[in-house]
């Protein structure tokens, strides 16, 4: 069986994304399986948030080397203002790009 996400074990990048929602709101979390986590969030088995208002696009993921870096960087994007992330997603979020 495979470790899950919290369990140790050989090190693994960890990824920071952000989803365009329904709504226009933007989600951030973190994964260390992008696709997947954003197939759970479609399907209604993601976060509460995203169950309310489905996500329609992925507009950044960003690759950390574990999951403190991560989270800090997710905490960090969290405090910006809504233009200040706007004007983040302009320059950085071709999902495309990604890792």
């Amino acid at each position: 069986m495979p470790p899950s996400e919290h369990e140790p074990g050989p090190s693994r990048p960890w990824f920071l994304y952000v989803l365009r929602c329904a709504d226009g709101a933007l989600y951030t979390g973190v994964s260390t399986d992008v696709a997947r986590r954003y197939r759970q969030h479609l399907a209604g088995k993601g976060a509460r948030y995203t169950r309310l208002n489905p996500p329609v696009a992925v507009e950044l993921v960003i690759e950390y080397p574990g999951r403190s870096a991560a989270l800090r960087a997710e905490h960090a994007f969290k405090q910006l203002s809504a233009a200040a992330k706007r004007d983040f997603l302009r320059v950085h979020g071709d999902a495309d790009r990604a890792s």
